[in-house]
This record gives structure tokens, sequence and C-alpha cells, in this order.
């Protein structure tokens, strides 16, 4: 029998799941399939082995640094593809991605808190939902800084009840609105904004070569994580003693979104090759899968068993009613395209698998700059909106 130490054990764990993670991805449903994103549902089994058998190769702990490297590659990846589109996306559809992500999260504030008045459940563990039903770690932590040290096991409880459904429910549903309106894919994709502008080399639109230190464009991306991560600790307090921060997540996208738009800083160029940008996103999307899926998956059973079903079907409520209500808004009075109202969408629920497979389902990058455009905005409101709950429940 093989015997390995526990970083040893964390490398098995990870490729492991990632390689059974896309085999199961490949597995389609008349054409709907998981694609990456099964990566999370195989991460969930693994958790729950390494809390059923501890002593165990599951057992290994799986560092926090996966999940967050994942997440700030994939983010620094669609901002620096969403760039050059994004300010021409933003100022034709400014007030619309704005107004968009307020629907979406206050829609879900209002589900949420309407949840805890007719059942009676503590505010921490429906806020909890929340932010598990919306993906969103910023609102996680505002959730159990709210909460305090007594109330904020309520809320990880509540987050992995949600947590599971709100990554799987996003992603089908940018699958299956398409199929469901037979949409001409080839149609939608002109209808995304700036799609019709002719690309523009650096050296065309300056005069001048720019200067690069390698052909991989790997420097602009570290800048980039480098510049992200300082933008995100600048902390904004907030009336009652709470705060907001981009975190991470928020400060890598605003950099790479600026650094994408530009393309360069002074002759040095920030471009990253297409092959680089893109093998990073799914690399950045697969560990934060599997990372976050191991740390939702260890209370996954534990919960069903205590606290009953019922619990599931509220934390689908919180992903289903947003999503539904954010779509027709955008739809029907903001009049966007389905490509956009879509990309919007993954912005709208912070959804970042759901980024991923809209991106491969679409057949284009350009989708990203809709969801650029709306994170911000949502994940602002999410922060406020989980704290809300709580203090008003």
């Amino acid at each position: 029998m093989f015997v390995f130490s526990q970083s040893v054990y964390v490398l098995l764990n990870i490729f492991l799941i990632l390689t059974l993670g896309y085999i199961i991805g490949r597995i389609e449903i008349k054409g709907v399939g998981l694609g990456s994103s099964a990566v999370f549902l195989v991460a969930l089994v693994f958790g729950h082995l390494s809390s059923a058998y501890p002593n165990s190769m599951f057992g290994a702990e799986m560092p926090k640094v996966v999940q967050n490297l994942g997440l700030v590659l994939f983010v620094i990846s669609v901002g620096l593809i969403a760039g050059p589109k994004f300010f021409r996306n933003l100022k034709a559809n400014a007030k619309s991605y704005v107004l968009l992500g307020l629907v979406i999260i206050l829609s879900g504030g209002l589900t949420c808190f309407a949840i805890t008045k007719l059942t009676g459940m503590d505010a921490a563990l429906t806020a909890g939902m929340l932010s598990g039903a919306l993906t969103s770690t910023p609102g996680f932590a505002a959730a159990k800084a709210a909460a305090g040290e007594v109330r904020e096991s309520l809320v990880a409880v509540g987050n992995g009840v949600a947590y599971p459904f709100g990554v799987i429910g996003v992603v089908l549903f940018v699958q299956l609105m398409p199929k469901i309106l037979r949409a001409d894919m080839d149609a939608e994709r002109k209808k995304l904004v700036g799609n019709e502008a002719a690309k523009v080399t650096e050296k065309e639109k300056t005069g001048k070569a720019l200067f690069s230190f390698e052909p991989f464009g790997l420097l602009p991306v570290c800048l980039g994580i480098l510049g992200g991560i300082l933008l995100g600790t600048i902390t904004i307090p907030l009336p009652g003693g709470s705060s907001f921060s981009l975190g991470n997540t928020g400060g890598a996208l605003i950099v790479a979104l600026i650094l994408g738009h530009f393309g360069r800083i002074g002759r040095l160029n920030m471009q990253v090759p297409t092959t680089t940008s893109k093998l990073l996103r799914e690399l950045g999307l697969v560990l934060f899968l599997a990372g976050s899926g191991v740390e939702g998956g260890k209370q996954f059973v534990a919960i069903l068993k205590e606290q009953g079903p019922i619990l599931f079907v509220y934390g689908a409520l919180m992903t289903m009613v947003p999503m539904l209500i954010g779509y027709f808004f955008a739809a029907k009075v903001l009049k966007l395209s389905l490509l956009n109202n879509l990309g919007s969408i993954t912005g709208g629920m912070t959804s970042t698998p759901a980024l991923g497979t809209l991106i491969s389902s679409a057949g284009t990058d350009d989708v990203a700059a809709a969801y650029a455009a709306t994170y911000p905005m949502a994940l602002a409101a999410i922060i406020l909106v989980c704290q809300l709950v709580i203090l008003l429940g």
C-alpha cells in the first residue's frame, strides 16, 4: 500500500477531482451538460469523504489557497479578455447594468427576508443561505461579521445548504435558455456590444512597437493580481460598524479591466495572448470549483440529516427567484439581447462557474464584458443585503 505525505495526498485529491470532473462533465443530455462545473459535484463528494474518513487519503485538508488562487486566476483572465470592449459596452448600457445588478440582489434579499419571517428561522441561517444561493464569498464574510461569534456557525450552515444549487442552478439556466428560445446563436453573437468593431493592434494605435518581458503574457497577469490584491485591501467604513472592500476578486477584476483596456503601461506591453488567458481562465475555474466543493461537501450530508430537505428548497428559491426576475427584467424592460442578458445574469448572480459555462456554450468570450459590467454593483449590493437581513431579521 502506498503511503504519502499530507501534501502529496492534497495533490492527488486535486487532480483526481479534476480528472473525474472532466469525465463526468462530458456527459450531455439533449445537448445540456455540466461541463467544467461537474468538478464541483465531484469535489462535494470528496469533501464528504474527507469528513467521514478523516484518517484516509481523503482526510488531507484542502488548503484555502487552492480556492483563492483559482478564483483570482479566473477573474484576472476574464478582466483581461473583457477589458478591450468593457468600457465601450459599459458606455452603451451603463444604467442598464447597474440597475440590473440591483434588481437581482434586491429581489434575492427580499426573498430571503420573506422566508425568514414566514418560517421563523434565524436570520443568520437565512443570510448564510442567501450568500450561498448567490455564490458570494464577500456576502458570506459580511453575514458572518454581522452575525457575531455566537451565530456565525449558522451562517456557515446556511451557506453550505444553498451553495451547491447556487452553482448548478445558474450553470444549467444559461445553457437551457438559448435552447428553450431556440435562439440563433450566430445572430445573437452579432448583437453583442462592440462585436462589430475591427481589431486594432497596439502598434497601429500608437505607431510604436511595445516591449514584452516574455512571450506568454504572464507578467501582466502577475501585475494584475498584485494590483488587484492591493486594491482589494482598501476598506470603506459603513454605518453600523461594518465595512466594504472589493476583496481579491473585485480588486483583480477592476485592475484587469483597466490593463485589458489600455493594453500597455508606457512602452511595456500588457496584452496577454488569447491562448494564455483562456488556459488560465479554465485552470482558475476548476481550481476554484475543486476548493469550494470540498469545503462545502464537509457539511453537506450532516446538514441534510439535521435540518431536513426543506432548507435546500429555500436555498433553491433564493437562487431561482432573483435569477428569473433579473432575466425577464433585462429582456422585457431593458431590452438586452439574449447573450448580453445571460452575461449580465452571471455577473448579477456573482456566478463564476456560470460565466465559464456561458462562454463555452455561446462560443465567444465577449459575454464576459456584460458579466464584468454587472458584477461590481452586485458585489457591493450583496454585502449590504446580507448584513441587512441579519440586522432586520
